[in-house]
């Protein structure tokens, strides 16, 4: 298996970036469309607006539906045609985003990625989620390469809710423990290539990172303030994870997520499952007690869960449904060595969640 890199061919972060939108964009055409959820057309537009005034490019917004959706995807396409445009920007959440990254790759265009939340780290990743229109999973949309540009203003990040900035943390933290576990079983990362050193370099300053910045960039945020430790968060949750996790690859803690979205109780972020399933990882792997407890002690520093009653879950006879659909074929979870039956996740988690409330008590 050949070992590759993937990553933006542009990344830009720092506060109010967006004022320079046009200035790092303007190759990409003369006709832009921004797809935007309502939060994010209101916390860019003004600024989007000023970057491009008196420059020969024009811009329109649309706010989309709610869901990368098949029709969704398909009404932008006709606004791309109807109106002629040489660039699709995504402007919002996760949903917004994979929303705009299918609309440029059916156009054949450039895409701008503007996250306005650093929850997950889809803005730098080849890939979408797309869904039914109603609202029912679809498919995994891979593409033959990453976003053109993703632009951080991190005025914006530092404005959001900070839960946002914590469930980013959740879902980075996962990024290395996954990768070293991909690269130890020769498994593929998400862009179906070997793991390069590189990569698993990317994916260990993510932790460093979090260890090192988390618990203060998160008291920042508390009070809505910028800096240096919250610009090194920022970086962690989207850049790092994203590239991290894309030439890296998945393993537990990503299956865990996707097995408890079986619970309906399960009320958790998508990043704060998955800090949860990483400490179920650990316990899979037998990784040395002071490594797991520096996860431990990481997640309770930040406010992610280390119980499942923190994730909704109350009744332990539903575990076992979670852990066997994380447990189905295809799923990243059979990327760890020896692989992984339902009945040990479900021991492993159980197991997880007991050590977690000897902690809380």
């Amino acid at each position: 298996m050949l070992k590759l890199m993937r990553a933006p061919a542009k990344y830009i972060q720092g506060k109010d970036a967006l004022l320079s939108t046009y200035d790092e964009t303007k190759n990409l055409g003369k006709s832009f469309l921004f797809i935007c959820s309502r939060s994010g057309e209101k916390a860019c537009r003004a600024h989007l607006e000023q970057s491009f005034a008196g420059k020969e490019a024009a811009i329109r917004f649309e706010i989309f539906g709610g869901h990368s959706s098949e029709g969704e995807i398909q009404r932008m396409r006709d606004i791309v045609r109807a109106h002629g445009i040489d660039c699709v920007a995504g402007v919002g959440g996760g949903s917004a985003i994979d929303t705009a990254k299918a609309t440029a790759y059916y156009e054949g265009l450039p895409v701008l990625v503007i996250p306005t939340v650093s929850a997950t780290d889809a803005p730098c990743t080849g890939l979408s989620v797309i869904y039914k229109d109603d609202g029912s999973f679809s498919k995994y949309l891979f593409y033959p390469k990453n976003p053109d540009v993703v632009l951080v203003d991190s005025t914006v990040i530092a404005n959001a809710p900070v839960k946002f900035l914590v469930a980013g943390m959740g879902d980075a933290l996962g990024t290395y423990f996954e990768a070293r576990m991909c690269a130890r079983a020769k498994a593929p990362s998400l862009e179906n290539g070997g793991i390069t050193r590189s990569a698993l370099a990317l994916c260990r300053l993510c932790y460093e990172t979090l260890l090192e910045n988390g618990a203060r960039a998160k008291a920042a945020v508390e009070r809505h303030l910028l800096t240096p430790d919250v610009e090194a968060i920022i970086e962690a949750n989207i850049y790092l994870s994203g590239v991290g996790a894309d030439n890296g690859g998945l393993c537990v803690a990503h299956s865990v997520y996707n097995g408890f979205t079986a619970l309906e109780e399960c009320t958790a972020a998508h990043g704060s499952v998955v800090a949860f399933g990483t400490i179920v990882q650990l316990l899979l792997e037998n990784a040395p007690g002071a490594e797991l407890r520096q996860v431990q002690d990481f997640c309770l520093n930040v406010g992610l869960p280390v119980t499942l009653a923190e994730m909704g879950v109350t009744d332990p006879a539903r575990v076992a449904v979670a852990a066997t659909k994380a447990c189905a074929p295809g799923e990243s979870i059979h990327n760890m060595i020896g692989d992984v039956t339902p009945e040990e996740l479900t021991d492993a988690v159980l197991a997880a969640d007991g050590l977690g409330r000897a902690l809380r008590a």
